[in-house]
């Protein structure tokens, strides 16, 4: 009996054993390094600038990624300049997406738009439609001037009626200035 019990305890250490090596062999192994892209074409340094209604614009990003198919450009460390005849913006972010029929641009993560009248709007995401002229987001939004600051959770700007709305739970604080203003 003794024989037995040994035998059977054999087997299973070494049913144990090769379950083991087996599974070592057979194991994912995953990549430390930025998974492999499947866009069409790899720019460095890129950069594209029109003009439209009169209002030009420059884009800049540190690499974009373009799929064809998709008719999309993403983009990484995105830095825009907007130049109208009274007025700039510069908005800068991590990433985002130029959609080449519309011309529609969106930014995420990081979201600063700093304005040449002091203006200053922080949020996630912002988005850009060409053919509205028309930014917006639905997303949480601060807008900060000269000791005003304004917080909402979404934002609409209509630059062709020159409209701003703010949307969801507003809140305004506002400082005094130093002269009493």
């Amino acid at each position: 009996m003794a024989h037995a019990v040994l035998a059977v305890v054999a087997i299973f250490v070494v049913a144990v054993a090769a379950t083991l090596v087996v599974n070592a062999r057979l194991a994912r192994v995953e990549t430390l390094g930025p998974a492999a892209s499947s866009a069409d074409l790899r720019i460095k340094e890129a950069q594209i600038e029109e003009e439209a209604h009169g209002v030009r614009w420059r884009l800049k990003a540190d690499q974009a990624l373009i799929f064809e198919d998709e008719g999309r450009t993403h983009l990484k460390r995105v830095h825009v300049n907007v130049f109208e005849r009274e007025r700039s913006w510069t908005i800068v972010g991590d990433e985002g997406d130029l959609y080449q029929a519309s011309k529609n641009v969106e930014v995420r993560r990081n979201v600063v738009v700093t304005s040449s009248d002091g203006l200053r709007l922080e949020t996630t995401v912002l988005r850009w439609q060409g053919e509205e002229r028309r930014l917006w987001t639905d997303a949480p939004v601060r807008m900060a001037r000269e000791g005003t600051v304004v917080d909402g959770s979404a934002l609409d700007v209509r630059m062709g009626d020159e409209a701003t709305t703010i949307r969801g739970r507003v809140r305004a604080t506002f400082v005094k200035g130093p002269a009493g203003r």
